[in-house]
């Protein structure tokens, strides 16, 4: 069972997380919800630090034993870093998709661009229509 949604950040119907810093950078990962419905992750390819993203472009690649998905940005601006714990130990995203599973940290171009993306309440709403 996906563990509750934390209403300190935001998120996007493709199933990221936003965690907005103090200093104003974005962490960003998958939502509890997205790694339970990939299963077993065995392989993370993280973006390369310096990328400009663009909101909703994918960004980075989760494989897991029943598929792969893109990862998309939330928000627009430039990877200032990855999770490469990932790399060797991508089970992080099934144990700690809301901690240790971040993906990785973008220097938010455009702050209105939160704006698009759900809160706690919506997003779990969104997963339960979804899963009905």
């Amino acid at each position: 069972m996906a563990k509750p949604n934390p209403t300190d950040r935001r998120y996007s119907r493709e199933h990221e997380w936003a965690l907005i810093g103090p200093d104003g950078t974005v962490t960003v990962g998958i939502t509890d919800y997205a790694q339970e419905m990939l299963t077993d992750i065995v392989f993370v390819e993280l973006p390369q630090m310096g990328r400009k993203v663009r909101q909703a472009e994918a960004f980075a690649v989760v494989e897991s034993v029943k598929s792969v998905s893109d990862i998309y940005a939330p928000v627009s601006g430039e990877i200032i870093a990855a999770n490469t714990e990932l790399e060797t130990r991508p089970e992080l995203l099934n144990q700690d998709a809301f901690g240790d599973g971040w993906i990785a940290r973008i220097k938010m171009d455009d702050p209105s661009e939160l704006d698009v993306l759900l809160d706690a309440a919506a997003y779990s709403e969104m997963i339960l229509q979804e899963s009905h």
